[in-house]
């Protein structure tokens, strides 16, 4: 297990394109972290920065305390899995898990070992005279990791190797590769822009917006308190609602809405300043009494499977909610309900217009 140390790590093109601004994050040994964010946001040119394919314009990289910001990529010690897998057509699976291994000129009986040893952490014994074209996509990528697995990296580099996969299959190897990794202890970085696939997957999430970390955490931390108005959107679902300060009293706000008024935890502010609420549909619940917080329509019902989709028109706008389904029966299109919610479920974020 290894530490990998991100330092200051910027790079720009033709001295206007910013890239990546002053990445700095520290990966545990043993960790798994991802980096996530929407195309263009940095992550995939701080992955290859790490590896090595793409100079930093300045910072540093550092693997157990030792500087590899300049070192080519075949002497960083790195395994990294592409999007598109790499395989060799030619090659059978045995070769393709091989390569590794005979560039570093591994003599064949431990490359022999070393190969069966991780077609079966994978678990891809018995194919190993099968060329790609006769794999699925599944059991192409677990080669690609096998071929990563088998020159024993320090560290393990997911360039959204899952990308091209269907959504069960994805599902599955999410479960598949994070289970292996945590039996291995291998420092793991991944790429992706799937929200589901870094807080499945990872210990933290690195949150990147504009060439730079928008938000830091473990996935529960960054879901329910985020602390910017990226983070909230990006990840998940949620409901904006925009309204006015009207008093503040310490940390707890009282906030307007048209004719309502909500209350609202917040860490300061003006008295008339304009705040943004913020909260998740599967915080807000169908309230069957008189005493909801607020009341509205409904407009849209769709069955998910496991959840109930509701989209509301209400005095606080149109509210998405999120009922899980036990079979019991739901209220339709057309009917009027009421809607409520726990005290700290509404979080206060300023907004763009008020933070200038």
């Amino acid at each position: 297990m290894s530490k990998l140390s991100i330092r200051g790590l910027s790079k720009t093109y033709a001295g206007v394109v910013h890239a990546v601004r002053k990445v700095d994050l520290e990966v545990e040994s043993g960790e798994f972290l991802s980096l996530l964010g929407p195309s263009g946001c940095g992550k995939t040119t701080t992955l290859q920065m790490v590896a090595g394919f793409v100079s930093p314009t300045t910072g540093t990289v550092m693997v157990d305390g030792m500087d590899i910001t300049n070192a080519v990529p075949e002497k960083r010690d790195m395994g990294i899995v592409f999007q598109s897998y790499a395989l060799f057509p030619h090659m059978t699976v045995a070769q393709n898990v091989a390569f590794g291994l005979e560039m570093r000129k591994m003599k064949r009986p431990q490359r022999d070992d070393r190969v069966a040893e991780a077609l079966t952490m994978v678990r891809l014994s018995g194919l190993e005279n099968r060329y790609p074209s006769e794999l699925s996509g599944g059991q192409r990528q677990r080669v690609a990791i096998a071929r990563v697995l088998a020159i024993r990296p320090r560290v393990l580099l997911l360039d959204e190797p899952m990308s091209n996969l269907d959504a069960k299959l994805r599902g599955e190897m999410h479960v598949e590769l994070r289970a292996l990794q945590r039996r291995l202890g291998i420092t793991t970085i991944l790429v992706t822009h799937d929200q589901v696939e870094a807080m499945t997957m990872s210990d933290r999430i690195a949150v990147m917006a504009n060439g730079g970390i928008a938000e830091l955490g473990t996935p529960q931390e960054i879901y329910d308190h985020p602390t910017s108005e990226f983070a909230f959107k990006f990840l998940g679902q949620t409901n904006v609602i925009a309204g006015d300060i009207a008093s503040i009293e310490g940390e707890l706000a009282t906030v307007r809405v048209g004719s309502v008024s909500l209350k609202a935890k917040i860490g300061g502010g003006q008295n008339g300043r304009q705040i943004k609420l913020f909260v998740r549909p599967e915080r807000l619940r169908i309230c069957p009494s008189d005493s909801c917080r607020t009341r509205g329509k409904i407009v849209t019902r769709l069955f998910l499977g496991g959840v109930w989709f509701y989209e509301i028109e209400s005095g606080l706008g149109n509210l998405r909610l999120s009922v899980v389904n036990v079979g019991a029966a739901q209220p339709q299109e057309g009917e009027d309900v009421g809607i409520t919610w726990n005290d700290g479920d509404l979080q206060c974020v300023a907004s763009e217009a008020a933070n200038g």
